[in-house]
């Protein structure tokens, strides 16, 4: 028997599938080249714009996620086998997929040995969700006897930690900093703080950092908060939200313009669009509050009618699938309408973002359409979509 449903969680997934789609609609407007290419400040600035306003997306899955699935409710074998139904079976097919059509495939399936087809780079999120899940069940008979303040202290520890990024950032400006951690892409070294040196790389606060904060909120918001009222929700998510942005946004703009002082285009490796990407990183404190703004505002969603069963619900039930096979129609998507509204040069100030906008929602509808009629395929499509 299937229990209730969340409503508020299917929209919010819904939600987010779209905006990881309008997250790499962005990306060709600072990646690109020999890694990081921005053709003019316009491009600046709404690349900024555009991801900065939706890189929350990930986050609010995983706080979707551990909302219902932290602490488990069944044993440990139970939670792998329905997890591995539900994640890994369908994240296996569609990587070979990427395999097959993206690249060299002999060269891709030895890679995967190691790691995801870096041509499918979104497939990361597979490999940490899986990590979360790794956690959930060592975790769960604490998570059920915790107390409101011990379960707070441990929050506000993983937020202390969404600074770490901007500190490292701000302490490598500084005069020889010593830097660890092993050469090569992204970033060839970081940083030590706290413990951390070129013998050691787990600090004191390694493993409270990262995604574990978003599972702790999600325990947090099915087990200590109340709905709040529409007043105390604005009151705390509009001023959130619009912190966060700024300082995502602001960060990200920061970053280009030191490096090009305005002469544009501004080009380089892939490290260049890494350093930019500092603030709006999922582990930053600027996503965070975004985060914990969007979740309280989708909390307050009630409409379950017609457009709720007969649209959205379907969609929130492949939008797993959804996001793992979106690239191999939004990259051909991006490419067609970059190149139609750009040559049309009608739009002046706004193409870049009626591209990014009209791509992400082309996508969204036709990936859509086809990860419900994969996932209705009798008896394989749940392997397929999830």
């Amino acid at each position: 028997m299937e229990t209730k449903r969340e409503i508020w969680l299917d929209w919010m997934r819904v939600v987010a599938c779209f905006m990881v789609m309008v997250v790499h609609s962005t990306e060709p407007f600072y990646l690109g080249g020999d890694g990081s290419q921005i053709l003019s400040s316009t491009d600046a600035f709404w690349a900024a714009f555009c991801d900065c306003l939706v890189r929350c997306c990930v986050p609010l899955f995983v706080v979707a996620s551990a909302y219902l699935q932290f602490p488990i409710k069944y044993s440990t074998g139970e939670f792998f086998k329905r997890r591995a139904v539900r994640i890994l079976v369908p994240f296996l097919i569609w990587t070979v997929v990427y395999a097959l059509v993206w690249g060299e495939p002999i060269q891709n399936f030895k890679d995967l040995l190691l790691n995801f087809n870096y041509a499918a780079g979104h497939l990361w999120f597979v490999y940490m969700i899986i990590g979360l899940y790794l956690l959930m069940p060592m975790l769960s008979p604490w998570a059920q006897k915790v107390g409101k303040r011990e379960l707070l202290f441990y929050m506000c520890l993983c937020l202390f930690t969404s600074f770490i990024p901007l500190i490292r950032d701000w302490a490598s400006e500084a005069p020889a900093p010593v830097i660890y951690g092993p050469a090569g892409l992204p970033r060839a070294a970081l940083y030590p703080l706290w413990g951390e040196a070129s013998w050691n790389g787990y600090g004191i606060f390694y493993y409270v950092s990262g995604f574990v904060g978003y599972m702790l909120f999600g325990l947090y918001l099915r087990k200590f908060t109340p709905e709040l009222s529409w007043k105390r929700t604005q009151a705390i998510s509009i001023p959130a939200f619009l912190a966060g942005f700024g300082i995502a946004f602001g960060g990200f703009l920061r970053r280009v313009y030191a490096m090009c002082d305005g002469d544009f285009p501004v080009t380089g490796g892939v490290d260049k669009a890494v350093w930019w990407e500092t603030t709006w990183c999922n582990d930053t404190i600027g996503v965070v509050l975004m985060t914990v703004a969007l979740v309280l505002l989708f909390r307050k969603i009630k409409a379950d009618g017609k457009f709720y069963q007969k649209v959205l619900l379907p969609v929130s039930k492949a939008s797993y699938g959804m996001y793992l096979c979106h690239l191999l129609v939004l990259v051909y998507v991006c490419g067609y309408i970059r190149e139609w509204l750009e040559g049309s040069a009608v739009l002046g100030f706004w193409t870049t973002p009626a591209v990014i906008f009209i791509s992400a929602a082309v996508s969204f509808v036709l990936v859509a359409i086809g990860s419900i009629l994969l996932q209705r395929i009798p008896k394989i499509g749940k392997y397929i979509i999830g």
